[in-house]
C-alpha cells in the first residue's frame, strides 16, 4: 500500500511500528512496475515526464494543464484494471480454467493480496477489488499531495501521491521526518507508475474496503462511480481524516472535476 504525505510537509501520518500502519502511509517493498502483467501501456504514456508546472503563473491555466497531463495517465492505469477485470469475468464463467488462466489467477491473487482458498472464491473476491477509479478522485488527490505537481517529491521522484517506502535509499528522505522514523518517499521511474501504485493501493488494502463497497453500490445504482462519493472512503489516507476528505470534495467541486466522471461501460458492479 502507498504512503500519503501532505505536500506541505507539516502533516505526518500516524505510524505504529510492527503493529499498525495508517493505510495511506505504507509503500510496498516492490512497486507495481516490477509486477508481471499482460498489459502493455502506450509508449506516449510511459515516456511522459512531469512538466514544470511552476513556470505557469496563471492559476487557472496551471490547474487545467495539470488535469490535462494527468487524465491520460489515469485512463491508461484504468485500462489495465479493465483488462484484469475482463480476464476475471472470463475465468468466472469458465467451467474449467486453462493452465494460462490458472497462472494469471495466481498472479492476480498475489498482486491484490487475496487469501481466499479455491479458484472461484478467489475470482469473486478479486472482482470486489479489481475495478476502475474515478478520474476526479485521482486528480484531486494528486493536486493535494503534490502541490499541483510542484512539490519536491513530485519533481524529483515522480511521486504524485506521497507514497512511502521503507528500505534505506529507496526514495527521498522527508525534511520533517522524526529521528526515530525510517520511511522515505518513494521514487518512481515516471509519473504513470505513481498513478498505477496509487490505484493498486486503493484497490487492495483493507483500509479502503469501505471505498470499494461505496464504489460497488454507486456503480450498481448509477452505472459509474464518482470522486465525491468515493472520497468518503479515504479517512485513513491521511492523519487529517474527515478534514482531508472534505478538502478533496471541495477541490472536486471547485474545479468541476465531476466532468471527468461520466457514465461509461468501463466500470461494472
Amino acid at each position: 500500500m502507498s504512503a500519503a504525505v501532505s505536500h506541505r510537509g507539516r502533516v505526518k501520518c500516524l505510524w505504529f511500528v510492527f503493529v499498525f500502519l495508517l493505510a495511506g502511509c505504507e509503500q510496498d517493498e516492490s512497486l507495481p512496475e516490477q509486477e508481471i502483467t499482460e498489459f502493455h501501456p502506450r509508449k506516449e504514456v510511459t515516456e511522459t515526464s512531469l512538466p514544470d508546472f511552476s513556470q505557469i503563473t496563471d492559476v487557472s491555466q496551471k490547474k487545467e494543464a495539470f488535469f490535462e497531463f494527468l487524465l491520460p495517465l489515469i485512463e491508461e492505469a484504468n485500462a489495465e484494471i479493465i483488462l484484469e477485470r475482463e480476464q476475471l469475468q472470463a475465468m468466472l464463467n469458465a467451467e474449467k480454467l486453462s493452465a494460462t488462466e490458472k497462472s494469471r489467477l495466481h498472479t492476480l491473487v498475489k498482486k491484490y493480496r487475496v487469501n481466499t482458498l479455491g479458484a472461484k472464491a478467489q475470482i469473486r473476491r478479486l472482482l470486489e477489488k479489481v475495478n476502475t477509479l474515478p478520474p476526479s478522485l485521482a486528480m484531486a488527490q494528486a493536486a493535494n499531495e503534490s502541490a499541483w505537481g510542484t512539490s519536491r517529491f513530485a519533481t524529483q521522484g515522480n511521486n504524485l501521491f506521497g507514497q512511502w517506502c521503507f528500505t534505506k535509499g529507496c526514495g527521498l528522505v522527508p525534511e520533517y521526518r522524526a529521528d526515530e522514523e525510517r520511511h522515505e518517499v518513494a521514487v518512481f521511474r515516471n509519473p504513470y507508475q505513481s498513478v498505477r501504485s496509487y490505484m493498486l493501493n486503493l484497490n487492495r488494502h483493507k483500509e479502503y474496503a469501505d471505498l470499494r463497497e461505496m464504489r460497488h453500490d454507486e456503480i450498481s445504482q448509477l452505472g459509474y462511480s464518482t470522486g465525491l462519493t468515493l472520497a468518503g472512503g479515504l479517512t485513513g489516507y491521511s492523519a487529517r481524516g474527515e478534514e482531508y476528505v472534505e478538502e478533496l470534495r471541495s477541490m472536486i467541486r471547485y474545479n468541476s472535476l465531476e466532468r471527468f466522471d461520466h457514465p461509461s461501460s468501463d466500470q461494472q458492479p
